[in-house]
């Protein structure tokens, strides 16, 4: 028997749990504000960043999942224009894929099992070190201070 790959696993659960709706998101991001209020303010238009936001991590995480080349020059450039807000906790990146993925498998119980929850879990981490990896970049590529003078305006 075959064994299903990753990346069909995380499709089945995401068709299972109806995509990403206006009440996936917005039950996500509020349990990411309740975990983090002090980032609500920084949203200025919460729906259109939601949509986004959303469907770009899910995007990435499918994309790492198919070995696609496309997902580095995406994460760098993500890293990149969130430097306006300064060095974000990795806390919060944390959060987000964790709140990310619950979401998910609440929403798509009927196709959620051990596989899918590794699945979504793999791909997720593999994200996060994608971020790591780039903001790191960023930083050397910076003037020393950079950085840590953005999160002060």
């Amino acid at each position: 028997m075959q064994q299903t790959s990753d990346s069909e696993l995380m499709g089945r659960s995401l068709a299972s749990a109806g995509g990403v709706t206006e009440q996936f998101r917005r039950a996500l991001f509020e349990r990411f504000f309740s975990r983090h209020p002090e980032r609500r303010h920084t949203f200025l238009n919460l729906e259109a960043s939601s949509i986004r936001m959303t469907e770009e991590t899910i995007e990435m995480m499918l994309g790492l999942s198919q070995n696609e080349d496309w997902v580095w020059p995406l994460v760098a450039e993500l890293v990149f224009t969130h430097r306006s807000y300064g060095r974000l906790p990795w806390e919060e990146y944390k959060t987000w894929m964790s709140y990310l993925v619950d979401e998910i498998s609440v929403r798509s119980s009927d196709k959620w099992d051990d596989a899918t929850e590794h699945a979504w879990r793999h791909w997720a981490d593999q994200l996060l070190a994608l971020i790591n990896n780039a903001r790191e970049e960023w930083e050397k590529a910076m003037p020393p201070g950079y950085v840590d003078e953005l999160g002060k305006r």
